[in-house]
């Protein structure tokens, strides 16, 4: 088994190992992997922070041993808090990192990907936050353009969105709305429902493809064109903008 970090910026993972292949999601900075499969160009990977599988170009990443994986992987996290900043390296080149980036091996504003030393001097988030904070984390992404399998400020899709907003407090979501809608535990009304649980929706199909954070006095923070505030009732997400719902009720979890 080969092993593989991020270390660059963003780095798309795409569905098929091709340029123009549908992207599904993104590496950010200092994630780390499994390389299940190595082709010429591509390398298919497994996430370790979600188990998601997605083919990267092989000039995109970088080789870790086993060894780190595991330290990587048993260390408690540090991630990047602002919305974007840089790390330098030991010859001064910058490096951007952007929201929730992971900061390997941090302390005293250093990280390190095997013998590439960085300094980082912005906002770190190392600690688990209570769930009330889980909205405000949120407001950090509002506005931002939806794209299907983003995970940045800069770009994101819905379940990207939720995904990243727990991660940032502490908690951890898998990648998709249908996946993160088999987490936590079903609360019957919206009334049962807390600032930070999560209400998902569904297509005519029955499928479920988008995911929302709930806020106080039935408002809703989810990513649809960009992220943006909506009300939401026992039918679905009525769109302020548009003057009629948008997406479907199918259920609310309560993840913590």
């Amino acid at each position: 088994m080969h092993y593989g970090i991020c270390n660059l910026s963003i780095v798309p993972v795409r569905i098929e190992p091709n340029d123009c292949s549908e992207m599904v999601t993104q590496l950010l900075f200092g994630e780390h992997f499994k390389v299940l499969e190595i082709r010429k160009n591509w390398s298919k990977i497994r996430l370790a922070f979600d188990n998601y599988e997605g083919w990267i170009d092989n000039k995109q990443y970088e080789e870790i041993t086993e060894e780190i994986y595991k330290k990587i992987k048993e260390t408690k996290p540090s991630l990047a808090g602002e919305l974007i900043d840089f790390a330098t390296n030991s010859t001064n080149n910058y490096l951007t990192i952007v929201l929730g980036s992971n900061l390997p091996f941090y302390k005293n504003q250093q990280l390190k990907i095997n013998n590439s030393n960085f300094l980082y001097e912005g906002e770190i988030i190392s600690e688990q936050k209570p769930k009330k904070l889980l909205v405000e984390t949120a407001y950090k992404y509002l506005n931002t353009p939806y794209l299907w399998g983003g995970k940045t400020p800069f770009g994101i899709d819905c379940s990207g969105f939720t995904q990243m907003v727990y991660k940032l407090c502490g908690y951890k979501l898998m990648r998709d709305a249908a996946e993160q809608a088999s987490q936590g535990e079903v609360l019957s009304f919206i009334e049962e429902s807390e600032p930070g649980d999560l209400a998902f929706f569904d297509n005519q199909e029955g499928i479920i493809t988008h995911v929302g954070i709930i806020m106080k006095d039935n408002y809703i923070i989810h990513a649809h064109g960009k992220v943006r505030i909506d009300r939401i009732d026992h039918s679905g997400i009525f769109n302020m903008d548009e003057q009629k719902h948008t997406h479907k009720l199918r259920v609310i979890k309560k993840i913590i």
